[in-house]
């Protein structure tokens, strides 16, 4: 068994959440279409709305990453606690839902390939775009994540 962190420590997003979370948004993202195509629905457009909204909360998330990083690491200032909680709260909150949004989105692209739909040459690059800014998304919490982080000896974190 692995030892427990020590106590009042929170711990970085590891790799293997991450892609557990986009692996389960391949699979939901490749099933959505022919669950649709078997309900008689017509399967969603990815739009310039949603690819947009990821590419936005990228960037405000590396703004805030750099922000904290100038302050916390370059300037030594301390955040007050519940500045620092909400950061962290944001970046790992942002991580786990981007990269379930970036695999969701490339299982969707992918579930189009091959299929002879009109608009299914749209849908692939519209959804691959949207990937694209979910993976910028969860780049960014994690450097969101990182930047909260202090280091000391016996001082409080």
């Amino acid at each position: 068994m692995e030892p427990a962190p020590p106590e009042g420590r929170l711990r970085t997003t590891g790799p293997g959440l991450i892609a557990g979370w986009a692996l389960a948004g391949l699979v939901l993202g490749r099933l959505l279409r022919p669950l649709l195509t078997e309900l008689d629905r017509t399967a969603p457009q990815v739009g310039w709305l949603q690819a947009g909204a990821l590419f936005l909360l990228a960037g405000i998330l590396a703004a805030v990453a750099r922000a904290t990083h100038r302050a916390v690491q370059l300037s030594r200032e301390r955040l007050q606690p519940h500045e620092a909680v909400n950061r962290l709260v944001l970046a790992k909150a942002c991580a786990l839902v981007g990269s379930l949004a970036a695999g969701g989105y490339l299982g969707y692209a992918l579930s189009w390939v091959g299929a002879s739909a009109e608009l299914g040459g749209e849908r692939i690059v519209m959804s691959l775009v949207a990937a694209v800014g979910a993976v910028l998304t969860v780049v960014g919490s994690l450097l969101l994540e990182r930047a909260c982080r202090v280091t000391g000896g016996d001082e409080e974190s």
